[in-house]
């Protein structure tokens, strides 16, 4: 199904607002799930505003069926009772995690959730997408639900990859509507929608490895039964780099998904920063010990941060070629240099101590 160009940023409702023509880059370098029924859980919320930069009502998985009712009723409760929670100008954004689309609960989560507490929900995040026409759908009722409200900005759409059919449609997924703010990996539905044999929530697997090359004798022989080093792989390479690449193409925003083993917070960092470096711009956090680790990995370092600014004092115009340390700089260089100089700016502007080590490299820089 196409339309008109001209007619992709017009509201899909009278009165509804205009969609945005470009996606905001705020910080989320966690996306910290809680659930809004878990009195224990919410009365901690107001403690984490402005600790992390998103704080995500889940209202689907891991939220019994018994329990929906309270967790949506929980959340508005909570984004109407708690400052600093939601909104453009705040530090800690609220996302919501809605039911799937062919549950008996979604149509009641969003009728409830966009008039009540509509101006400060910035991001509905929607599970199992399939395809573009899972996008249009609460597309179209979001800006119905807005115009009734009288919502002077548009909800933005997030989409978990979760089924292979939606690994397969990434592409027109990220490009449905202006709404789409950025794609999450999903492993755990994915790996049993794609029948892979692990029942790990992200992470790498002992069992996906490559072996070292077989030491050979004199004679040139092989032993294949010689003791060889083993190295393991990366399970969700492919799905993460695919996933960055659409979000790339259609300027929206990639994220890690869960990391499920709460308690090895070594190797949930290693994959955070994996994920990172490939261009994903934050992760989820099922455990507040992980929101320290996204914040962390999702940073750019004081290093990084110090030679970047270097390369683009000296570029220049951005054009030609410049040795520094010993290395080429070029015009890609630059460009590479200037994403994560922005990405400083905007994290010194939300995190104190953040803003303290960066301006640090200015006074050393000055110094020196």
């Amino acid at each position: 199904m196409s339309r008109p160009a001209k007619d992709f940023f017009r509201p899909l409702a009278v009165g509804a607002p205009e969609p945005l023509r470009e996606i905001p880059a705020r910080p989320s370098r966690a996306i910290h799930f809680f659930d809004p029924s878990n009195a224990k859980m919410a009365a901690k919320v107001p403690d984490m505003v402005g600790t992390v930069d998103v704080l995500l009502g889940n209202l689907e998985d891991a939220i019994k069926a018994d329990n929906k009712v309270a967790a949506r009723e929980g959340l508005v409760t909570i984004a109407q009772g708690t400052d600093g929670l939601g909104g453009p100008d705040a530090k800690t954004q609220l996302w919501t995690r809605i039911n799937s689309l062919d549950s008996p609960w979604v149509l009641d989560d969003l009728t409830t959730l966009v008039p009540a507490i509509g101006d400060r929900l910035d991001v509905v995040m929607v599970p199992k997408v399939q395809g573009a026409e899972d996008i249009h759908y609460v597309d179209r009722l979001l800006a119905q639900l807005e115009a009734k409200a009288g919502l002077d900005r548009p909800i933005l759409v997030h989409a978990i990859l979760e089924t292979a059919r939606g690994v397969a449609n990434v592409e027109e997924i990220c490009g449905a509507s202006p709404r789409m703010q950025g794609l999450s990996l999903g492993p755990a539905d994915l790996a049993a929608d794609r029948r892979m044999k692990t029942t790990r929530v992200g992470g790498g697997h002992p069992g996906y490895l490559v072996r070292q090359d077989p030491p050979t004798d004199s004679l040139g022989v092989a032993q294949i039964d010689a003791s060889r080093a083993t190295y393991q792989q990366d399970l969700w390479h492919y799905t993460i780099a695919r996933m960055v690449d659409a979000c790339a193409m259609h300027g929206i925003y990639p994220y890690y998904g869960p990391f499920g083993d709460i308690a090895d917070v070594v190797a949930c960092e290693d994959q955070f920063r994996n994920a990172f470096l490939l261009g994903c711009v934050g992760t989820w956090s099922l455990h507040p010990k992980q929101v320290a680790i996204a914040n962390k990995v999702f940073s750019p370092s004081v290093e990084d941060v110090a030679h970047a600014r270097r390369v683009v004092a000296a570029m220049g115009d951005g054009t030609g070629a410049v040795m520094l340390d010993g290395k080429m700089e070029d015009d890609a260089s630059l460009k590479q240099c200037l994403v994560m100089v922005e990405l400083a700016e905007q994290l010194a502007a939300i995190d104190p101590e953040l803003k303290k080590q960066y301006d640090e490299i200015a006074s050393s820089e000055v110094d020196a």
